[in-house]
């Protein structure tokens, strides 16, 4: 029989008590030994709940007091009892038993009740009736819910119309009537009758007065009751899966929350732990209403923040401010903040109280970016909670890992600001706090900010992956020309904090920074910064090479070039860049230290044929040189010498041809050797104050020819020989004037360098020598001619270092084959005639070739005649030999010829044959045959008396003084005579 179905056919009370009891007796043992839901147990107290019903019925038509209603009363407290132990002891599996258990009590006890109860009875009974229809609604046995709160309407009712003046019991009234209230709201809940629930709940919260006098305790059961409503509304929002179209059901919601707050909020919640955790559920739940309702009213918003913030403000005090449930909260009001579009500075106040409380976990730091990427369109915010981050996580020494994570979000997201400058003054700053905290990325960490490659995304650890971010973001600003913008970020990337990837990377960095300010023309700037870079290697060399060229210092450039040389990781391409570079900003200087090194990078290949570029190499040397010599201010002994030197060079590699190279190689030999040439012919009117380079020239230019001539397959022409002779006759004649030079500044040569001179020299006369036979016929006399001046060039210089046998010996060899003797001999004459030591047979010698030089050619100076007469006379007559005698008597009758002949000349009035050597052949005749006289020579005397007598017609007053001569010689001759007889 149903519980809530009435017997047809009324027993007699006594019967139905019986009835009651029988299944009492069969009930009441089974009860101690169910663990879960009898039905045979459930349908008898169904049972007696249908004649509790009936026994109820007919006492109140007997109107009557009986003595069974008493022991009914006291058999439904037992049963109330029993299901509240049986609830204590069960598993959650028993909820039907004991729904029948309260519901047969209740019933048992209202049989029991008076006809006209009492207040306390009332109290009571509706008390009951209220927790049996609540149980009956939980286990959804609604129909006799409905019937049991329908009995406690009526004792609500009655309890209402029993005056207390004096207000005994004014509190369990209240309490009772808030138990009533809330338990028809609970079944009409469950029910989904929303109506009358929502009307039980006004009931309850109108009326203040009566709510003030509920204990504390009931309080919080009606609130929790109240919230479960309101939570159960939200969650239906958002199990639909569109909370924004929900709008409806959360304004519902926030009724139920409202009239939660309502009774709880004048509560003093340090009563009770629970009582103050029960006020921070009933504000979350009240923000996630308003959250969802904002949808209708955005107006909501507003108040989901003031709730999110007070229920912040009241958990501040007895919780740890870094507890999870707080950040939930946080995290909620950043949601809501976000939601009613509120200012940055509303936002980031927001983000921040979450920052400062984060413990920098891997999920709390993966929820911060998420929520930060999801506000990338507000930069400014999003980069100052960025840098907050950054500073909690060194202060509170979260791990590197994390710290890193941070970091390289932060470069990412600047590299999309608008305002380039502040991104990078925000990226700088905050590495500098990094450093100033001690802080030290991790290799790996580091190379993810700054690292050359492509983007493999890892889902593994978000900082290993190669993640091309500062150099990225330069180089991609480089690629588009913006060359400001590339180099912040290459120098962003020279920060100290990335010292751990080493100075490769930052050089790299600086390098590019430097280039950028290059392509800006912001020279000053990009040479300051390639001077900062760490490593001095050749490609750091390169780029300050580049700044230089485009600066036009070419110093500078030409330095740059020789350490970017010496530099361990050079490679070769720099230079054929370099020379490139040089060439089209015209800088001779530096594209001949280029190719200079080029050629001696060349030397150093192996197993490379580089005959040919090096020969193309020396030639544009030598082109590029001669350039530079013909402009003004050029650095001419530098230049000449670099000149020289690749001449030689050149010969060196001539000289290391195989015979097939070198036919291949014929026509640079001649070009080379007619260089040489020409710039030697050049150098001699134009490089000042370089004798000995200009005869470092010739003889380049010498040996270069014969190179030529003994590698060519064909025959040369005869003037190729002529060209030997005149380089060599001028490579040595350079350098015997190099040395009178040095003798006039009373600079004497050492006996060495003059004995180098005379091998040269000698070493000179054999070549042109060689070629005499080679040349044309018509250049033969100038062959000559420098035969001539080199054997005066060996006794100059053989006399100088006092080799008298070999002067001696160039004078015989003079003697037999110069056919310019009289030139020749003057000159021999005046260089022993002044040097004091030459011995008296040298000078004779010298003398005497050229007297008879004169004598035999006719090329005669009279007054020169005279002089070297008087001379070799003089050096005859002082031997004192009749040899010498005789000798001197005969230059002195060539002389009266030679009187004889030209004596009449004149010259300015003057005669060419002077008067005192006219005087002096006079008197040395006539003194000389007195010294013959007085040696008893008489046929000697009489010939120097006889020459005397005929050089009196070439001297003033002759005539008179030949008178005399003959007197004088008449007289000694008697003389000397008697005395011998």
């Amino acid at each position: 029989m149903s519980p809530g179905t009435k017997p047809r056919y009324g027993p007699n009370l006594q019967t139905v008590y019986d009835q009651i009891q029988e299944l009492l007796i069969k009930i009441k043992p089974k009860l101690s030994d169910i663990l879960s839901d009898n039905a045979h147990v459930v349908k008898d107290l169904h049972h007696i709940t249908s004649l509790a019903q009936s026994f109820s019925e007919q006492r109140l038509k007997s109107n009557k007091k009986s003595h069974l209603a008493d022991a009914l009363d006291q058999e439904g407290v037992n049963l109330w009892n029993a299901s509240g132990l049986f609830r204590q002891g069960s598993d959650g599996n028993c909820r039907a038993i004991i729904a029948a258990l309260r519901l047969a009590g209740f019933r048992l006890m209202e049989a029991g009740l008076e006809a006209k109860p009492t207040t306390e009875a009332l109290l009571h009974v509706l008390q009951i009736a209220c927790k049996t229809g609540i149980t009956l609604s939980e286990v959804g046995n609604n129909e006799s819910a409905a019937c049991v709160l329908a009995c406690a309407a009526k004792y609500e009712e009655a309890l209402r119309n029993i005056d207390d003046p004096e207000g005994q019991h004014l509190h369990a009234r209240a309490r009772v009537t808030i138990v009533y209230l809330s338990s028809r709201m609970e079944a009409a809940w469950r029910e989904k009758n929303e109506g009358l629930a929502t009307f039980m709940a006004d009931k309850i919260t109108e009326n203040d007065r009566q709510l003030a006098l509920l204990s504390i305790h009931d309080r919080e059961v009606l609130v929790a009751k109240l919230l479960d409503i309101g939570k159960t509304i939200l969650r239906a929002c958002t199990q639909s899966g569109k909370p924004l179209a929900e709008g409806d059901k959360a304004h519902n919601a926030l009724q139920w929350l409202k009239k939660a707050f309502q009774i709880i909020e004048p509560l003093d919640f340090s009563v009770t732990p629970e009582l103050l955790e029960l006020k921070c559920s009933v504000l979350r739940s009240l923000a996630r209403g308003y959250f969802l309702a904002s949808s209708q009213d955005p107006e909501n918003l507003v108040r989901a923040e003031a709730a999110l913030q007070e229920v912040i403000a009241t958990m501040d005090t007895s919780v740890e401010p870094a507890s999870s449930e707080l950040q939930q909260l946080r995290w909620m009001k950043l949601a809501v903040v976000k939601r009613r579009k509120a200012g940055d500075a509303v936002v980031l106040c927001t983000l921040e109280s979450i920052i400062d409380n984060m413990t920098f976990s891997e999920k709390d730091l993966t929820n911060m970016l998420q929520e930060l990427r999801t506000l990338s369109h507000h930069h400014n915010l999003v980069t100052s909670a960025t840098r907050t981050c950054l500073r909690k996580a060194t202060a509170c020494s979260a791990s590197i890992p994390s710290i890193e994570k941070l970091l390289i979000f932060l470069v990412f997201h600047c590299s999309k600001s608008d305002d380039h400058a502040k991104a990078l003054k925000d990226l700088e700053d905050s590495f500098q706090e990094i450093r100033v905290s001690d802080t030290e990325l991790s290799k790996p960490g580091a190379s993810v900010c700054l690292t050359v490659g492509p983007i493999v995304r890892s889902p593994c650890r978000s900082f290993t992956f190669p993640f091309q971010l500062i150099w990225q973001y330069g180089d991609r600003h480089y690629q588009a020309s913006r060359w400001a913008e590339a180099a912040d970020w290459f120098m962003c990337g020279t920060h100290a904090i990335f010292s751990g990837l080493g100075i490769s990377s930052l050089s790299k960095c600086f390098r590019k920074a430097a280039m950028c300010q290059l392509q800006q023309k912001e020279y000053a700037r990009a040479m300051a910064t390639i001077r900062r870079c760490p490593q001095n290697g050749a490609t750091t060399r390169y780029v300050a090479f580049l700044v230089a060229v485009r600066q036009g210092l070419e110093d500078d450039a030409t330095r740059a070039v020789k350490e970017m040389v010496e530099a361990p990781d050079f490679d070769r391409r720099m230079l054929l860049l370099a020379c490139k570079l040089s060439h089209d900003s015209d800088m001779k200087g530096l594209l001949l230290s280029v190719l200079t090194h080029l050629l001696d990078t060349l030397n150093f290949r192996e197993n490379v044929d580089t005959v040919t570029e090096s020969m193309t190499l020396i030639r544009c040397i030598i082109r590029l040189t001669l350039k530079l010599l013909g402009e003004p201010g050029a650095n001419l002994h530098s230049l000449v010498r670099t000149l020289l030197n690749y001449f030689k060079h050149a010969k060196s590699l001539v000289e290391s041809l195989t015979p097939e190279n070198a036919t291949m190689m014929i026509r640079d030999i001649s070009w080379l050797w007619r260089t040489a040439y020409n710039c030697a012919i050049e150098g001699c009117s134009n490089w000042e104050d370089q004798g000995e380079q200009v005869s470092e020239a010739f003889d380049a230019a010498r040996e270069l020819l014969e190179l030529y001539i003994s590698r060519t397959l064909t025959e040369v022409e005869p003037s190729a020989y002529l060209y030997i002779a005149n380089a060599s006759f001028a490579a040595t004649s350079g350098r015997v004037i190099l040395a009178r030079g040095h003798i006039s500044q009373d600079n004497v040569p050492t006996g060495k360098s003059a004995e180098t001179l005379l091998t040269e020299i000698k070493s000179c006369r054999t070549r042109v020598s060689d070629v005499l036979s080679k040349v044309p016929a018509d250049s033969q006399p100038q062959i000559h001619s420098f035969l001539h001046v080199l054997r005066v060039f060996a006794v100059e210089t053989a006399s100088r270092l006092e080799d008298w046998v070999y002067v001696l010996a160039t004078i015989k060899e003079a003697t037999r084959t110069d056919d310019q003797t009289l030139i020749t001999f003057e000159a021999f004459c005046d260089i022993l005639w002044e040097n004091k030591a030459c011995p008296v047979n040298v000078l004779y010698e010298a003398l005497e070739g050229i007297l008879r030089a004169c004598l035999t050619n006719g090329h005669l100076s009279l007054e020169k005649f005279s002089r070297w007469l008087r001379s070799i006379c003089t050096i005859l007559l002082s031997q004192g030999t009749v040899a010498d005698r005789s000798k001197a008597i005969q230059y002195m009758e060539q002389a009266s010829a030679v009187l004889e002949e030209h004596g009449n000349l004149v010259e300015d009035g003057s005669p060419l044959y002077p008067v005192d050597e006219r005087l002096w052949l006079l008197s040395t005749a006539y003194n000389t045959g007195v010294e013959c006289l007085h040696a008893s020579l008489a046929d000697e005397a009489k010939r120097w008396f006889e020459c005397s007598t005929v050089l009196c017609r070439f001297v003033p007053d002759g005539r008179l003084r030949a008178e005399k001569i003959s007197k004088a010689y008449t007289e000694l001759l008697t003389r000397y005579t008697g005395q011998r007889t």
